[in-house]
């Protein structure tokens, strides 16, 4: 099931859909908390994020020897007690809008940074550990990138007798770190009401370094 579940996503287009309010929503959310439960999970809380991401296909066949009547998809996140959430995409295959029949958690790339860091109650109140922490992580991931990335250019630069590979490296790097930097400078000045401007300048640093890590492979 879980195979087909995956060939289907990569089948269905859903263009032009309007956001979904109906009684799917939380009959899939309560099957995912099921789910979390079944499996042994410390989840705090499952959330689907109600925005213009959640919208439900109209599928109305049979998925193997299973019926499937509407696919909902959108983005949540899995709450963790005292811990940076699980920011995720899902999938929600439905018999009817309130008798869902499959649930799946899939990878999410573009998760806001600041959203890991504001669902549990623990740290809303003080994210900047939190963002601390996925600042850390981030630039672990992208100094790992940079490494292989490093050591390509150096064996070109060895095959070639020269060090102009490096050198486009090194300064590619450079002006991305200064391109980063001036455009989290520029988001902090433009913070929401409510949410602290460093905690703003932080969080696009962190969304940025992971975004830099994802092209380096």
């Amino acid at each position: 099931m879980r195979t087909l579940c995956f060939l289907l996503l990569a089948s269905i287009a859903l263009p032009g859909l309007a956001q979904y309010q109906g009684p799917a929503v939380e009959a899939c959310r309560a099957y995912a908390r099921q789910e979390q439960n079944r499996e042994g999970a410390t989840a705090k809380d499952v959330v689907f994020d109600r925005d213009r991401h959640l919208v439900i296909e109209r599928y109305a066949r049979k998925l193997g020897s299973q019926f499937v009547a509407s696919i909902l998809t959108g983005n949540g996140a899995v709450v963790l007690e005292g811990a940076p959430s699980a920011e995720l995409a899902f999938i929600c295959l439905l018999a009817d809008e309130k008798r869902p029949v499959f649930f799946n958690w899939l990878p999410r790339q573009d998760a806001p940074a600041l959203a890991h860091c504001v669902r549990s109650d623990e740290l809303r109140a003080k994210p900047r550990p939190c963002l601390d922490l996925l600042q850390q992580l981030a630039e672990a991931e992208l100094n790992q990138q940079y490494a292989q990335r490093f050591q390509e250019a150096r064996e070109r630069d060895a095959a070639a007798k020269g060090d102009r590979f490096e050198a486009a490296y090194r300064k590619a790097n450079e002006e991305w770190r200064r391109y980063r930097d001036a455009e989290c400078v520029r988001r902090r000045d433009h913070a929401p009401k409510g949410v602290g401007a460093d905690d703003v300048q932080l969080a696009c640093i962190v969304e940025l370094t992971r975004r830099r890590a994802l092209d380096m492979r």
